[in-house]
C-alpha cells in the first residue's frame, strides 16, 4: 500500500479529508505519518485520534531553515513516503526540501492561481470584488504557489459575504478536491513531467483539470 506524509501548521480540516478517504478505500494509500511546526496544531489531534503518528519540530530548536528541514526531510524519510501532502502548512520550504520530494509534494492553496499566492487570499478576492473565487492543487515547486497546477474548483462570491463565508465555501470545496488529487497520484495517474502536471498520459493546461 502507498504511504503518505502530511505536514500541517494548523486545524487540518484537509489532513482530515485524506484521512477519511483512505479510511473508506477512495485512496488507495494510507496516511503513514503528520508532521506539524505547531506542537498545538490541531491536526496533530486529528492524526493520534486515527492511529497515526503525530510529530511536532518547533523552529526554535534549529539554527536556520536549512537545520529544520534537513531534520524534518530525515523524519519524513523513516516513513519512506511515495507522497508528501501540505494541508496548511505555513512554513516556506527551502530548496533542498522542495528538490528532495520534487515530483511527489503536492499542496492545496485557497486562490485560483496564479492569481493571489501567498496569504489573505479571501480576503483579497473580497476587497477586488471578484464575482469568483476557489481552490488550486499543485505540485510543489521552489517557486510559492507557483508549481504546475492539477486540479482547481471554483465558487461563487457574493457582495454581502465575509470573510468567514468564502473560508467555507472554498474549505467545502477543497475537501471535495484534494482526496481526488491524492488518489490518482496514488493510482499512478498523475505526474509532473517537463514542469508541467499530466494525468492520465497528456499535460493539464495551465488551470489544470476540468472539475465541475
Amino acid at each position: 500500500m502507498k504511504r503518505i506524509v502530511v505536514l500541517v501548521s494548523g486545524n487540518g480540516s484537509n489532513l482530515q479529508a485524506i484521512l477519511d478517504a483512505c479510511q473508506q478505500g477512495r485512496i488507495n494509500g494510507s496516511v503513514a505519518a503528520v508532521f506539524s511546526n505547531k506542537a498545538d496544531a490541531f491536526g496533530l489531534e486529528r492524526a493520534r485520534e486515527a492511529g497515526v503518528p503525530a510529530h511536532a519540530l518547533a523552529a526554535s530548536q534549529f539554527a536556520d531553515r536549512e537545520a529544520f528541514d534537513r531534520q524534518l526531510m530525515l523524519e519524513i524519510d523513516a516513513y519512506a513516503p511515495d507522497l508528501v501532502v501540505l494541508a496548511g502548512y505555513m512554513r516556506i520550504l527551502s530548496p533542498a526540501f522542495v528538490q528532495r520530494y520534487a515530483g511527489r509534494m503536492l499542496n492545496i492553496h485557497p486562490s485560483l492561481l496564479p492569481k493571489y499566492p501567498g496569504l489573505h487570499t479571501h480576503r483579497q478576492a473580497i476587497e477586488n470584488g471578484d464575482d469568483e473565487h476557489g481552490t488550486s492543487v499543485h505540485f510543489v515547486t521552489e517557486e510559492l504557489d507557483g508549481g504546475p497546477v492539477i486540479l482547481q474548483a471554483k465558487v461563487p462570491v457574493f457582495r454581502e459575504d465575509t470573510e468567514a463565508d468564502v473560508t467555507a465555501r472554498v474549505q467545502h470545496q477543497e475537501h471535495a478536491i484534494y482526496p481526488l488529487v491524492v488518489s490518482w497520484f496514488i493510482e499512478g495517474r498523475l505526474a509532473m513531467r517537463e514542469e508541467s502536471a499530466w494525468l492520465d498520459g497528456q499535460p493539464l493546461p495551465a488551470e489544470g483539470h476540468a472539475f465541475e
